[in-house]
């Protein structure tokens, strides 16, 4: 009876199981399995492509053992992964924390821990630990991500792990933990912060881009320090004027602080040079005091956040230098600004973009074939089977051939959005949404730095890179998700 049940359950989650993601998987992984062989290729050894010394050989072993991961997580009750939710954070937590200390150096990263013949990752597989501990607490009683004590909470859940992996060196493995702030967005975060974090992108690129351009030849004036004060000032504005019900206060400060400014441009172009940024450092500083004054008088929070706001944002934009300069290692530093376009380095932090451009310039169209790209071939791009696999399509496919894997790519991650939508219950949704917004980064951030839109930040793409440990992560967190979707119709717990 116990074997009669088993194999009845086994087969109620095959029959719900979402085939259509399964299948945008499959051809992810065959296609990333024919990139690999592109980029490994060798043409004076004329390397087997099931040769297992060669890494196209060793790909087809982490796809093999990937599907039989699938097989253990299909036949594994959602409801006991749901249960050890806390213990699996703890336990890669403190995996984490031991890493640097028995890691290989492995190019200055202290974050690959070997067993035997082969090398893991353990940040790749921490990705899953924290999406369902995520998923776990949010969905927890009256768990309301609105409220700051529960925001914090939750964030501390996803930068412990962050700053442990900044630990083994690995900035970029770090930085991909951020995307889980676009599912705390769905789940009740409010949008000012991600608007204050799309405003420091924007304070930091144009600040360092323009810092040293003057302002229409106006001696004493950055362009930089101008603009970025200016959308401080408009920001601050705003959000005068979509949180608080005053519209009046927020027309004085958009008009007198355009009209002081425009004032000031004029007298230091025409009169008398000088730093127009303290005319508008002045105005900034008005502008807050009004906000303080109107919070006490008001009694409202909302004024005294955009105060803080503002002072935040001056604050952030006037450490950006020192952050830049004395905080990021140099071959950071270095790619910042040759992504800014500040330096030339076709020979150091630019080459890898460059050659990358390169090889998917030369596909044209329809690209060289399957095994013909000359630019992989002759190993003119550093990490080609690796961080920079795209370019590898790009080369060999063709313009065709990259638009049908990002085609791919958007129906896969709008089906993941599909699936987290329908889900019954919040942990469920959750952790979808966390699946979907860390496959949406990697995905956003490895192309575009691949053709020079995003800094080289050394993030792996989803089922193309080869390594066991990115594709062993992307399928656990992919396929777990499948396991609890496909237990959707069971009775309410």
């Amino acid at each position: 009876m116990p074997s009669a049940k088993k194999n009845n359950k086994e087969q109620t989650t095959l029959r719900s199981l979402d085939w259509l993601t399964v299948f945008f998987y499959i051809i992810l992984v065959a296609m990333g399995w024919m990139s690999i062989c592109g980029a490994s290729y060798n043409l004076e050894a004329g390397t087997q492509l099931l040769d297992f010394s060669a890494r196209s050989g060793m790909q087809l072993v982490w796809i093999v053992t990937a599907l039989f991961l699938v097989g253990v997580i299909l036949c594994v009750d959602d409801r006991l992964i749901e249960s050890l939710s806390y213990l699996l954070y703890i336990g890669f937590i403190a995996l984490l924390f031991v890493t640097p200390m028995i890691a290989h150096d492995i190019k200055g990263s202290l974050s690959w821990i070997k067993i035997g013949g082969f090398s893991i990752q353990p940040a790749e597989f921490a990705k899953f630990s924290t999406a369902i501990c995520i998923a776990k607490v949010i969905s927890s009683f009256n768990f309301d991500l609105s409220r700051w004590r529960d925001l914090c909470i939750s964030a501390i859940l996803v930068l412990l792990p962050m700053i442990l992996i900044v630990m083994q060196k690995e900035t970029g493995s770090a930085l991909v933990y951020l995307a889980f702030f676009l599912m705390f967005y769905r789940e009740g975060m409010v949008g000012s912060i991600l608007f204050s974090g799309a405003a420091a992108v924007f304070y930091f690129v144009v600040g360092i881009r323009y810092a040293d351009v003057p302002l229409w030849d106006v001696t004493q004036i950055s362009s930089g320090e101008f603009f970025v004060l200016s959308g401080i000032h408009l920001f601050v504005s705003i959000m005068m004027w979509v949180y608080t019900s005053l519209r009046k206060p927020m027309l004085q400060v958009l008009i007198f602080g355009t009209l002081a400014y425009f004032m000031a441009v004029l007298y230091a172009k025409f009169l008398y040079p000088f730093n127009v940024c303290w005319i508008q450092l002045t105005v900034l500083v008005a502008t807050i005091s009004y906000l303080i004054y109107l919070s006490v008088r008001e009694q409202l929070w909302s004024y005294a956040l955009i105060a803080i706001f503002a002072i935040g944002s001056t604050g952030f934009f006037y450490s950006t230098n020192y952050v830049l300069n004395d905080i990021l290692q140099p071959h950071q530093q270095t790619r910042i600004r040759v992504l800014l376009g500040l330096e030339d380095d076709p020979k150091g932090a630019g080459y890898n973009v460059i050659q990358a451009k390169i090889a998917i310039g030369s596909g044209g169209l329809k690209g060289k074939g399957f095994l013909n790209g000359t630019q992989t071939k002759l190993k003119y791009v550093p990490e080609q089977d690796t961080d920079f696999i795209f370019c590898t399509v790009g080369e060999e496919q063709g313009f065709v051939g990259a638009t049908v894997v990002l085609v791919l790519y958007l129906l896969f991650l709008l089906r993941l959005i599909y699936l987290a939508e329908r889900q019954p219950f919040r942990f469920g949704r959750i952790y979808g949404y966390s699946v979907m917004s860390i496959f949406l980064f990697h995905v956003f951030i490895n192309v575009g730095m691949v053709l020079g839109l995003t800094p080289v930040i050394g993030i792996p793409l989803p089922f193309f890179s080869y390594g066991g440990s990115s594709l062993w992560g992307f399928t656990i967190l992919l396929f777990v998700f499948l396991r609890i979707d496909a237990a959707r119709n069971r009775m309410q717990r």
